[in-house]
C-alpha cells in the first residue's frame, strides 16, 4: 500500500527558515531506518514557502487565479513524502517516530493513495 505523509506548514516554514543542520540529521537517520526496515520512500520533497505558490479556485466553467501567500499556515503543506507500506498501521507507527523540529508543534498527515487498476478491456474500449 502506498501512503502519502503531509508534512504540514509552521510559521517557520512560512517564513523560509531552513531547518536545522541537527534536523537535517535527524531526518537523515530517520530515513536510513525505514529503509532498513524495508519501508519504500517512493518520492517525496520539501516545498517552497506559500507565498510562491498560486492556487485556482473553480466556479462552475470560471475560474480565478489567487496567488500567495495564503493566510492559513495551519492549512498549508510544507512538503510530502510517499511511502510503500504493508498497512496503514505500519505508516502510523513510523509516523509516530516522525523527527519533531525543536522548533515546537509540528504536524504531519497520513493518507493512503487511491490505486486505479485499469483492466486490458477498458484501454481496448477506448481505443488504447
Amino acid at each position: 500500500m502506498r501512503v502519502m505523509v503531509i508534512v504540514k506548514a509552521t510559521e517557520d516554514t512560512e517564513k523560509g527558515i531552513p531547518p536545522t543542520p541537527e534536523a537535517m540529521e535527524a531526518m537523515h537517520r530517520y530515513g536510513e531506518a525505514m529503509a532498513a526496515s524495508g519501508i519504500g520512500l517512493v518520492d517525496g520533497a520539501g516545498l517552497m514557502n506559500s507565498s510562491h505558490g498560486k492556487r485556482v479556485a473553480f466556479d462552475g466553467a470560471s475560474c480565478r487565479v489567487i496567488d500567495g501567500p495564503f493566510a492559513e499556515t495551519r492549512e498549508l503543506i510544507a512538503g510530502y513524502s510517499v511511502w510503500e507500506v504493508k498497512d496503514m498501521d505500519e505508516a502510523l507507527a513510523w509516523a509516530k517516530r516522525w523527527p519533531n523540529p525543536e522548533s515546537g508543534r509540528s504536524e504531519i498527515e497520513l493518507r493512503p493513495l487511491f490505486t486505479w487498476q485499469p483492466s486490458e478491456e477498458s484501454f481496448a474500449e477506448r481505443g488504447l
